[in-house]
């Protein structure tokens, strides 16, 4: 629920630009520094997040993280003018940095190895349900009461979310060792220097991008180069897209603990989502619905499998699984974030056609580094980030 409510308030901006750059009396280069200041706050406390998880637990770190989220993001209603609405949403950007790699190691660590998949799969299915209903519901609350209650009431829920979890979520994990900075270094350098997980960073950045660009931009694409076809058909592809998400999360899960070879259900993913996207230019509106339904579930297979695969690497020991996470989403977020922004002005002066061919090219040629990832996972490592609370807490 907590990571539902964390993607609403992450998408709910984005069902309101109209309202707040009228209201604000801005223009849409403003409102892509605002939506910017997200991806930045986003991109830069992930490293911070996963070495505050290592020094004070996973559990502890994704309250503070949801309470900071929620702080920011009801303040954001308040915002009197986009500067500070772009500081605000920086804010809401390092909140959801410090929850997302703890929590999703705190998951984990509740699960044996074996059975993480499904449940990896499902807290990302959380995700793509809150996204649409940060869409859907966004929409509605900001016409109907205006765009600071669209972002006011996100953080709200987020809030909410951070006092009942705090209540019902067990704290059954062990707590960290305390550790000086200069240790926790040290800790941290296995992690940070594992070969395997920055070549499968890299090698799924391009891929990132891909599913980013879709969603980000199919209707602005639709309204430039195809304006006979309905609006809300067009919104309606990339909806559909995030919610089949919430089936292709769980079921990517599983199927990464079945196989065991986990680059397979990566590639099998990959590969033809870079051909369905050169399909975008050529087919009719409702022939693409078939082909945003697949990268819904391409999508869905391919983070659950991503955030499975650190958890079975022998470099990655108890809090260094959120480490590990941080380390993957900050290059992806940082890289993924740049690449789309090539593609908007590729559009702009080459054309829409150029465009997603450079995005099914980015999608496609950075796969290749996945054999840098060992192909089978190790026995006897896969519960090096479970561990069961010991005898007496440590406090800090």
């Amino acid at each position: 629920m907590a990571r539902a409510i964390y993607a609403f308030s992450w998408y709910d901006i984005g069902a309101v630009p109209t309202l707040i750059e009228s209201g604000l009396h801005i223009g849409v280069a403003q409102f892509g520094i605002i939506l910017g200041s997200f991806l930045i706050g986003a991109a830069v406390f992930q490293l911070p997040a996963g070495l505050a998880a290592m020094r004070w637990g996973s559990r502890r770190v994704s309250l503070v993280a949801l309470a900071v989220m929620g702080a920011f993001a009801l303040a954001s209603g308040f915002a009197p003018n986009w500067y500070v609405l772009a500081a605000l949403r920086f804010g809401v950007g390092a909140g959801a940095a410090l929850f997302f790699s703890p929590a999703l190691g705190m998951v984990a660590g509740y699960f044996p190895a074996g059975s993480r998949g499904p449940v990896i799969g499902l807290y990302n299915a959380g995700f793509s349900a809150g996204a649409a209903a940060g869409l859907l519901l966004g929409a509605v609350i900001g016409t109907t009461l205006g765009w600071p209650w669209a972002l006011g009431l996100g953080g709200v829920a987020l809030l909410l979310a951070a006092g009942a979890t705090s209540v019902f979520l067990p704290d059954v994990l062990a707590r960290p060792p305390r550790r000086t900075l200069s240790e926790l270094l040290v800790s941290a350098r296995p992690v940070l220097r594992s070969r395997a997980l920055w070549f499968l960073a890299l090698g799924l950045t391009g891929l990132w991008a891909l599913y980013y660009i879709v969603a980000q931009f199919f209707v602005a694409y639709a309204g430039d180069v195809h304006p006979g076809w309905p609006l809300a058909v067009a919104v309606s592809l990339p909806t559909v897209m995030i919610l089949v998400e919430i089936v292709g999360g769980p079921a990517g899960g599983l199927f990464g603990e079945r196989t065991r070879d986990m680059r397979r259900p990566l590639l099998l993913a990959g590969v033809p989502s870079a051909a369905a996207v050169l399909l975008i230019p050529v087919l009719p509106i409702d022939a693409l619905f078939v082909v945003f339904i697949f990268l819904g579930i391409a999508a869905g297979v391919s983070f659950a499998v991503l955030y499975l695969i650190p958890s079975y690497l022998p470099e990655v020991r108890g809090e260094g699984f959120s480490l590990a996470l941080a380390l993957i989403n900050g290059i992806q977020i940082l890289a993924g974030s740049a690449l789309a922004i090539a593609f908007g002005f590729l559009a702009a002066d080459l054309g829409y056609t150029v465009a997603w061919i450079f995005a099914a090219g980015v999608g496609l040629a950075p796969l290749v580094l996945l054999f840098g990832v060992p192909g089978n996972r190790p026995s006897g490592t896969g519960d090096s980030s479970v561990r069961p609370a010991q005898g007496s807490s440590v406090d800090s």
